[in-house]
């Protein structure tokens, strides 16, 4: 492996976190012996091009530097790839980071971890979601779920978990269960009444809200959480119980496994990683082993 990486940067992620944290992980990478480049961009398209010509050029590793938007950028770079994919989560929510095991809000200790682990082969075969051609490493939600994380996406307070839950009490008011078809694996069948379905390859989203909490990251299959026809007094006495994961023993609250996953709703958007994919219907698979990652 090349001793040259790269690090691919969002400066405005969590606030501008994202600009400061790009220097302590450079020099604890620097430190360690590797050559360091950094891409940036005009834009995400600039950005992702970038990422992409470093990754056909032969980096040893492309590291985001961002929040779980930065990382579903970049990871439209590695995935597919063998390029080594890093995560310096400086984010808001920075979900991602948390299923692999890695380090949040500290640049320096992160950038540590991933020059100890690409210097000792820790490299290991991870799970993508992959929707049309865009791929995905946590959650792909819709209904409920996706109207808080448009509403959270576009309100400038407060930050991390509070900013999603105060989403979610504004979009109470005006939500109402929609009808849902779920195709799995291209045969069963499942038409209900829902307020919110989200197809987990990650378990959490939203800052550590655990949707789909059985989610492995290695098992090649998705963990699909369907939110039954609550009122919006169940649903405001679920929902947080989201941050546990013990929202999936309520009896409004089924939990699938699939491979392949197709929703079908009107009137509702898909968002991936927290970033928009576009009204239903949606087909999504999981791809087994699609972008080695270095961890723990």
């Amino acid at each position: 492996m090349t001793s040259e990486i790269t690090l691919f940067v969002n400066p405005t992620a969590g606030r501008g976190r994202g600009a400061h944290a790009a220097q302590p992980a450079a020099s604890a990478l620097r430190a360690a012996g590797f050559a360091v480049r950094t891409v940036l961009g005009v834009d995400a398209a600039d950005a992702l091009a970038r990422a992409r010509g470093a990754v056909t050029g032969g980096t040893g590793a492309l590291i985001a530097v961002g929040g779980d938007g930065m990382a579903n950028l970049a990871l439209q770079a590695v995935a597919g790839t063998r390029t080594p994919f890093g995560l310096v989560a400086v984010g808001t929510g920075n979900d991602f980071a948390r299923a692999l095991g890695l380090p949040v809000r500290d640049p320096a200790a992160a950038a540590r971890l991933i020059a100890e682990a690409l210097k000792e082969g820790r490299v290991h075969d991870t799970d993508l979601g992959q929707a049309g051609d865009h791929w995905f490493g946590t959650v792909l939600a819709s209904g409920f779920d996706s109207r808080v994380n448009d509403r959270g996406n576009r309100m400038r307070w407060p930050a991390g978990r509070l900013k999603y839950d105060l989403a979610m009490l504004a979009e109470l008011a005006a939500f109402r269960p929609v009808p849902y078809r779920i195709t799995l694996d291209e045969g069963r069948v499942h038409e209900v009444e829902a307020t919110l379905v989200a197809v987990g390859n990650g378990s959490s989203y939203g800052g550590g809200m655990r949707i789909c909490p059985g989610a492995d990251l290695t098992d090649g299959l998705f963990d699909i959480t369907v939110v039954g026809d609550c009122s919006r007094t169940t649903l405001l006495r679920v929902f947080p119980r989201v941050y546990r994961g013990t929202h999936v023993d309520h009896p409004k609250v089924t939990v699938l496994k699939a491979a392949k996953v197709e929703i079908t709703a009107e009137g509702v958007t898909g968002y991936a990683d927290g970033e928009p994919l576009g009204p239903l219907p949606l087909s999504a698979r999981c791809v087994r082993g699609a972008v080695p990652v270095v961890g723990p």
